[in-house]
Order: structure tokens, then C-alpha cells, then sequence
């Protein structure tokens, strides 16, 4: 065992007590927390127009700061790209996260000096629970690669660095793991994706590749053009040592047998949810479950049920309200100067001590052209149940309602690219809608009521999900594919993209 892994050891079974004491006083922790940000945040221009000096409870909070999402708080969020200081928070911005939103176009969230420390501090304790729990600790040893956006950053007229926030993440990762991290500087830095990929098999083919973590999607990109470029049978003839996988932002299991298929073997797996807005939790343990919420990391949540979050009175739970197996949307004010802010997801509780949390999907991208509100969670758990039941392999997939079809009854249309088809395509569309009646009462009486028919699949040739996130300038990075719409609009790009 080398040096870094026993360093690592040590380290981790610190962390690891500390992290079940601060779990085990979640709900003291959020308050205290609440508390905090609205005590360093009161003289600042948010802070006076909202009277932060008079909020006290949290029901004096959800008085005196709306929900909002982008848009809602862009006005002040423009003041501080300006480089004007305490607007949001004490002092001006560190940098500025660009990402792209699928509402309001280029988005900016300010990160501060205060909020670092809670992207860099998770990614961090979720690395060493594992070790903590499992023993397992010589992946530090060998190489590690994360597929990420460039770590190159632009400035602002304000003289605000700003990027992805993967990349300037990338600029903090502590020196002992810098000596380990690949690609290099220069790698990391070319724009284009696809070059990008490329560039990085090449650097990475001879080394000792030990941890990698991405977007599945992407890192299954990267997969399959190491073994195009080796001729190798396996990931794992490629790299031996190669023994965890890390990935945030999307459900992996639709994606699970096929990186089982290109790996050669199954991989132990770390889960995060990373966000531009914070890093909201990360996968504790293996043995339960779900994912740690950050209660003490300077992130105030709050949880509005989803099926109210469009009335004009929605409540706002606090962590201490919630319950176990409910669909909330997800609301955040934190120490980056985000105050009652939508991020746009929704999760469940698995769990309330500790709290666990599953992303279920996103609060605007669900199907329900006909009531039946479905959601990620549930097509993604379709999807892997069909999986399992028959022998194949599927890349991506979209689902859209068919509202009026040339002929027929509406349906749900689900685009799939296969890598490798089923055998009996209509046995799996069967499973799949069997596993959508269980899940979902509406949607079962949909088909039974003759409202809808089963699905539809229209299986989408190799390529087709590449080539339309490239055509929407969503290749790669942090980008995910949208796995539900409300129209077929997407549906439709998709359908076109597959006829060039």
C-alpha cells in the first residue's frame, strides 16, 4: 500500500465520524445554517430590499423571499456581474459559473469564497466515505480522470473570472491529487468535445488508470473510443487496475449494462449531485440507500411538494417537514448568494435520519399531455426493468406524447438508440408499458380507460443523440441528454438528426 492511500485511510475514517455526527443533527444543522446566511448576508442589497434583519423563523423567511428562478433573481445577479459588490453576498463574486439553461438561455451563478469550499469539501467526502467503508483505498495511487469541461477560464469587464464550473473546480483540486489527475492542462483545455475525447484516449491509453468519473454518457463516449483505438476486447484490458467509477446528475442504471458490457465486469460506483447552484449530496454508503443530504455545507433547503409547485401558494417545507416517498421540487438559498432559488430539480426522501435523498427527475420536463405527470424516475426505472428482462443494450432514450397521431389513439413515443437491439422488440415494448402501468396509476388509466394505447418505440440509428446534443450545442461536459418533454419538439429534432 502506497503512501497516498494510507494518508487516505486515516484521513477517511476521521471524516467519516464526523460526517455521521453532523447527519445525525440534520434538521439543528439546517437552521443554524439558516440562521448564518441571513446573519452575513443582512447588509447586502438583497439583504436590505428583503429585510433580512427581521427574519427570524423559517415561516419569516418564506414571507420575505419568494421563490424565484433565474430570471427572477437576474436583475440582481446582473449588478454583480457588473462587478458592483454586496449585492447577493459580502464582498463581489470569486467566479462565475456559465452554464446553459433550457428557459433562460446563458446563465451566470456566482460563486464566492464562501461557497467553495462546499463544491470542493463533497467531492472530497465522497471519495473517502467509500474508502472509510470499503478498505478500499489504492485507486489514489494510480491515475484518475475527470471528464469535465475546461479548467481554461474567461474574465468579465468586471474582472470576474468566469467558466463551467467543472472547470473551475478543476483550478482547486488539492496538489496531491493534482500529481495523479489526467488529462493534462493542455488536453483539458480544447473546446470542441470530440477532439477533446480523442486527445484524451491517446494520453490516457498507456497509463494507469484507476478512477474515472463523467456524465455516463459521455465517458461511455470515451469508452468506446479507447477499445476503437486499441483493439482491445474490454476497458478493463485497457486499464487492469481501473477500479471505480464516479458520476453525478443522472440515474445510472439505464446505462448499467452496457458499461458492464464494455468494461468486462461490474464497477463499484460513486454517486454525487453536483450542481452549478452547490453540491447538494453525495453517496455515503453503500449499504443504504439514496444520498447524503449537505446540510452543513451552506446550502438552506427547502421543499415544495411537486404536484403544488405551480399554485401561487405553494408551501415550503423545511427539512424538519418532509416525508419519506414524496416528489418535491427542490429550493435553495445559499452561501453563494442564491436566495429561494428554483434549481429546477425534484427529489424524494428514501430516508429522514439521515437524510437521503433520489433525484427524480426535473420539475418542467415530465409527460403529461393527458394527466398522467410522468416523470425521470419512473421512465428510467421502465427502462431498466425492460433491460433486464431482455437481452440488449440501449445508448440514450426520449420520451414525448404523441397527441395527434396520423392514426390511432395518442400514445407515448419513445425514441431509443440501441447499441444492441433486442431480439424480441416487441416483448420489450411490453415490458417497458407494463412497468409504466404499475408505476403509474394515471397512466394505466390512460390505456385501460382507451384514452392512450401502449407506447410506441421508434428505435433511432448509432449516432442520433451525438449528433442532435452537437447540433444544440450541448456536447459533452456537465450536458445531459432531457429524457421527457411535454410536446415533440425534441422528439422531432431527434427524428431529424437520424435522417441526416
Amino acid at each position: 500500500m502506497g503512501l497516498k492511500s494510507t494518508a487516505a485511510r486515516l484521513l477517511a475514517a476521521y471524516l467519516q465520524r464526523k460526517i455521521k455526527e453532523e447527519s445525525a443533527s440534520a434538521v439543528e444543522n439546517q437552521h443554524a445554517v439558516r440562521r448564518q446566511l441571513l446573519q452575513e448576508a443582512r447588509h447586502t442589497r438583497f439583504g436590505r430590499d428583503h429585510r433580512f434583519s427581521e427574519v427570524l423563523t423559517h415561516a419569516d423567511f418564506t414571507r420575505a423571499v419568494p421563490v424565484r428562478d433565474y430570471e427572477g433573481l437576474k436583475d440582481w445577479i446582473e449588478r454583480a456581474l457588473s462587478g458592483e459588490a454586496d449585492v447577493l453576498w459580502p464582498g463581489k463574486p470569486m467566479y462565475f459559473c456559465k452554464t446553459s439553461g433550457t428557459t433562460s438561455g446563458t446563465k451566470y451563478i456566482p460563486l464566492t469564497h464562501a461557497s467553495m469550499p462546499n463544491h470542493i469539501g463533497s467531492a472530497r467526502n465522497a471519495l473517502l466515505s467509500y474508502i472509510a467503508e470499503t478498505g478500499e483505498s489504492a485507486f489514489v495511487d494510480g491515475k484518475m480522470i475527470f471528464l469535465q469541461g475546461s479548467p481554461k477560464l474567461d474574465m468579465l469587464p468586471s474582472g470576474i473570472p468566469y467558466g463551467r464550473l467543472s472547470g473551475i473546480v478543476a483550478n482547486h483540486v488539492p496538489a496531491y491529487l493534482q500529481r495523479n489527475r489526467m488529462p493534462s492542462y493542455a488536453v483539458n483545455c480544447i473546446e470542441d468535445w470530440e477532439t477533446k475525447v480523442n486527445a484524451i484516449a491517446d494520453e490516457t491509453i498507456p497509463a494507469d488508470m484507476r478512477l474515472i468519473s463523467g456524465i455516463p454518457a459521455w465517458v461511455q463516449m470515451y469508452f468506446e473510443m479507447l477499445l476503437h483505438k486499441t483493439g482491445k476486447a474490454t476497458i478493463t484490458d485497457v486499464f487492469p487496475n481501473f477500479s471505480l467509477f464516479v458520476f453525478g446528475g443522472v440515474n445510472f442504471d439505464p446505462y448499467r449494462q452496457r458499461f458492464r458490457e464494455l468494461i468486462g465486469r461490474d464497477i463499484p460506483t460513486i454517486e454525487t449531485y453536483p450542481a452549478s447552484e452547490g453540491f447538494i449530496a453525495f453517496q455515503d454508503s453503500r449499504q443504504e440507500e439514496g444520498l447524503l443530504l449537505n446540510t452543513r455545507s451552506g446550502i438552506y433547503f427547502e421543499f415544495i411538494p411537486a404536484d403544488r409547485y405551480f399554485e401561487s401558494n405553494a408551501p415550503r417545507l423545511s427539512l424538519d417537514e418532509v416525508q419519506v416517498g414524496v416528489n418535491y421540487a427542490l429550493i435553495l438559498s445559499n452561501n453563494a448568494g442564491l436566495w429561494g432559488y428554483s434549481i429546477g430539480d425534484t427529489v424524494r426522501f428514501v430516508s429522514l435520519n439521515p437524510p437521503r435523498i433520489r433525484v427524480t427527475g426535473r420539475i418542467k420536463h415530465f409527460t403529461s399531455a393527458f394527466g398522467e405527470h410522468v416523470i425521470a424516475e419512473e421512465v428510467e426505472r421502465a427502462m431498466t426493468s425492460a433491460l433486464a428482462l431482455n437481452p440488449c443494450h440501449v445508448n440514450e432514450f426520449h420520451v414525448a406524447p404523441m397527441v395527434a397521431p396520423a392514426s390511432g389513439l395518442p400514445y407515448h413515443h419513445w425514441l431509443i438508440e440501441f447499441a444492441e437491439p433486442p431480439g424480441n422488440p416487441e416483448a420489450f415494448g411490453m415490458n417497458l408499458d407494463a412497468e409504466m402501468t404499475r408505476q403509474n396509476i394515471y397512466y394505466r388509466d390512460l390505456i385501460q380507460g382507451h384514452v392512450l394505447r401502449p407506447l410506441v418505440i421508434t428505435q433511432l440509428p448509432p449516432g442520433t443523440f451525438h449528433a442532435y446534443m452537437k447540433s444544440v450545442g450541448r456536447l459533452g461536459g456537465q450536458n445531459k441528454v432531457q429524457r421527457l418533454a411535454n410536446d415533440h419538439s425534441v422528439a422531432d429534432a431527434l427524428i431529424q438528426c437520424a435522417h441526416q
